[in-house]
This record gives C-alpha cells, structure tokens and sequence, in this order.
C-alpha cells in the first residue's frame, strides 16, 4: 500500500479518492454527493476511543473499503478528536496508523487464482491535512514493521505440505538477505554432536529432517550481552502417536508461528539496524507418525544431559524448546524470551485476546504488559509458582513432558511453562539468564471482529520488535 501526503484538508482531496470520515455515534455507510463519495465509518463516543480501540477503528477503515472495492481512499488523522490518545508520541501515533493500514490491507491469495477483476487490496491512502514530520516517520516506520508481520503471516498461513523444516530455514536466510545478520542451520550431524536429543527425538518420526536456525545479529557494543529469542518451529503437529483429533489438527501447519515471529524479528531488527545484539534461536521439526516415530514411554537425552520421559507425544514443542534453552546458554544472554503455540490451556483461560506470559521475575512481565499494550501483541502473566514444580518430574526419566501426578488437564499452560524452566535453572536451581515464556497459542489466528483477514496474525512479532528496541 502507498501512502501519500498533503497539508490540503480532506475536503479538497481529488474525485479519484474516496473520503472517510469518522463520525462518532454513527452508522457505517457510503454517501455519494455531486460525484464525491465520502465513507462514513461509524465510531464510539470520541472520549470512549482508547488505543485498543483506535487500533480496530483504523483496521475497519481498511476493511470497508476493501468491502467496496475502493482502491484510492482519503483520510485525515492528524488532529485526533479522541482525547485519550493524545499522550501518544506523534512517530508512535503515525506508527500505529500505518500498522493498523497494512494489517487489514493483507491476505493469503498465494494458492488462489486472481478474479478477473484482481483482488480488493487497497492501493493508496492519502493522509490529509497538516501532517508533522515526526508523524510522517511514524509513518515509514509503521510500514517496514507491518511489511515484517505481514511476511511473518504469509510464511505461517504457508500449508504444512509446502512448509518443512527445510523450507522454513531457507525462509529465514531469504528474510534476513542484504542484512547484516548471519544465518546458519545445523543438520541432524551438527545436532548429534552437540546431543539435542530433544530435537532430535521428536523429528525423527518425518520423512524430513529437523533443522536447528541460529540467526544472529550484533549492532550493538561488543561487550554487551545479546537478547536471545527462541522460537518453536513445529513445521506441521499430528500429535504424533498421540494423534490429535480432527477438530484439533486443522491449522497444524501455524505451529511454526513463534519460530517466524522470531526470523521477522530479526529482519526488523536488522533492517531498522538498531544497535542491539540479537540471537534468534529456530528449533524446526515436523511432528509425524510413522514407524521410526519417538513413543510414548520414551526417554529423550537433551543437550544439558537432562532426561525427558515423553508420556504425551503431542506435548512436543516443550521439548524441542529445551534444547534451544540450552543452547542459548552458550551466549550468556542478557535476557532469553521463548515464543511458542504452546498449549491449548493459554486459550481456554485467555481467549483469543492475549498470549499467556510467565517467568519467575515480575519485573519482566509487567515490563511485558506495558509493551503489549503499546505495540497491540497483548501479555497477560499467569503464575510460575515452586508449587507446581513437583508435577515436571519423572518416574523414569529425570523430567516428564506433562504431569506425572495429578490431572493433566489442569494448569496446563503454567505446567508447560514450568517444563521449560528446568532447562532454564541449573544445578542448583538457579536461573543462568533472565527468562520469559510467551504462550502465544490464544494469538495464532485472526478472530472475529479483528479486522484481520482469517489465518495467521502473525504476533507477536510487534511486541518482540518493541521489547529490543526498549529492553
């Protein structure tokens, strides 16, 4: 999409572009006068409008006219009537628009062949009115951070039989191309001396071969700790031999979805070449039943020596997630934050508003709230409490990936969680690096009054981009 400006009021604005205006406590609809069409998009009570709202307020701008089929539309949001987001920095303010544009504006047509009449994309917005310098780089900068979700989303709503781990890994380098960021995927050889039997126990079931993406990019000082990201990269999920049900499979192919928030992370990242050292940590597999397929019952060595008793061969992405926790140890990070469709748990307590958040340091999930809030990738914490630590040990092997005791169907979102913090402690049980896990299950796809074209959404890469810049 192109933006355009002009200091003109959106009055003078030429015939060829459709006029929208907000019109609080109105209905939506199309007014044609004179040969001029104005879309009046109906909105709450101007003092009503917070940034959540605004978010969907501009999305539904989009959405309509993409109803209509309008190619050229023209707004004026430079004077905010909504007295609620006037705190808001004007760069953070054009940010949010443009985000907000290019969000709605995106779809998934790669397997569908063009109508004759070509899709009902939007092709330009002219921005009207006296627009300050500040809010026109907003702007620019709203754009390459929506163009990276937006890629993320494509990659994620990509189906599972075009989506292997390989493909996912040459999708990295292709994201990551002309940047100053490396690259660099371990094969089943590299991974077997360096003992992710965690990884490799739960690929083994596929005709393809897992994968393990290291990304990494060093903008910053030399001497400072680099922030680690590890993304779950389950290319397709059967459940393996504890096959989903129908109703649960649909859509296995987003498994992947924390593994490319973190690559477009990293593009951001790269390509806004902030002066922060990143890593991006990819453990890529496809969770498939065949004869060689790990079994329940079995114990998987992970790369920190640490025995799993697999009792679930569904409960996979904890696993291949605690190899990439060893391996980040390698860096000495400052801070490692894991992005993973975790559990179906997260989505039966949050819904589909919020990933679930947890870590044993409070600092760090509120710090996280705030960001959600202000880049629209919500985060709600849900408690990591050393009560629930007993129910991650094995009878047989030194952990197991669900609940030995118990009911494993209660707290099953803490209890993931808390798996992966026996990789994140050590001996001692201390944490060797400051910790975050984001369940991002509840976010994967678009819901219903979004303003966001079905599939992937691809969160939350808004929020990961937002925590490097300011961490």
């Amino acid at each position: 999409m192109k933006f355009t400006f002009t200091q003109k009021p959106i009055d003078q604005a030429p015939k060829e572009y459709v006029r929208v205006r907000i019109v609080a406590d109105g209905q939506t609809k199309l007014v044609i006068e004179n040969d001029t069409q104005t879309l009046e998009i109906g909105s709450k009570k101007w003092s009503e409008v917070n940034q959540r709202k605004f978010i969907l307020l501009c999305r539904s701008i989009i959405a309509e006219a993409k109803k209509n089929k309008f190619k050229k539309i023209a707004v004026q949001l430079s004077e905010s009537p909504f007295p609620q987001l006037s705190e808001i920095l004007l760069p953070e303010f054009g940010s949010t628009i443009a985000q907000a544009f290019e969000m709605a504006n995106y779809e998934h047509t790669a397997y569908k062949t063009t109508p004759k009449e070509g899709w009902s994309n939007l092709e330009e917005v002219l921005i009207c009115g006296k627009t300050p310098d500040e809010m026109i780089e907003g702007f620019k900068k709203g754009q390459m951070i929506a163009h990276e979700v937006n890629q993320c989303r494509e990659l994620c709503n990509t189906p599972g039989g075009d989506m292997t781990p390989t493909t996912l890994a040459n999708s990295a380098k292709i994201a990551l191309k002309g940047t100053k960021a490396t690259v660099k995927v371990l094969g089943v050889k590299e991974m077997q001396k360096l003992k992710m039997g965690a990884i490799l126990g739960v690929g083994k079931g596929a005709e393809e071969e897992p994968k393990f993406i290291i990304i990494e990019y060093f903008g910053g000082p030399k001497n400072e700790a680099p922030v680690v990201l590890a993304g779950k990269g389950v290319t397709f999920d059967t459940g393996g031999l504890n096959l989903k049900p129908t109703n649960s499979i649909y859509e296995m192919h987003m498994d992947m979805s924390g593994g490319a928030a973190v690559i477009h992370t990293l593009a951001l990242v790269a390509k806004y070449k902030l002066k922060k050292n990143v890593v991006g940590l990819i453990p890529a597999v496809e969770n498939s039943v065949s004869g060689s397929s790990y079994r329940p019952g079995d114990i998987l060595t992970s790369m920190s020596g640490k025995t799993i008793e697999v009792l679930d061969t569904d409960a996979e992405g904890r696993i291949i997630l605690a190899d990439a926790l060893e391996y980040a140890k390698k860096y000495r990070p400052r801070l490692v934050v894991d992005v993973a469709t975790l559990t179906g748990s997260a989505l039966g307590t949050l819904g589909e508003i919020a990933s679930a958040i947890c870590s044993k340091d409070s600092k760090l999930t509120d710090l996280f709230q705030k960001l959600g809030e202000e880049s629209g990738d919500y985060q709600w914490p849900l408690p990591l409490w050393d009560e629930y630590e007993e129910f991650t040990k094995g009878t047989f092997g030194d952990v197991a990936n669900i609940p030995s005791s118990g009911n494993t169907r209660y707290a099953g979102a803490i209890m993931g969680a808390m798996f992966l913090y026996q990789f994140v402690k050590d001996t001692k049980g201390i944490p060797e690096y400051p910790w975050v896990h984001i369940d991002m299950a509840p976010v994967m796809t678009a819901r219903a009054g979004e303003f966001l074209a079905k599939g992937a959404t691809g969160a939350p890469t808004r929020f990961l981009f937002k925590l490097i810049e300011q961490y």
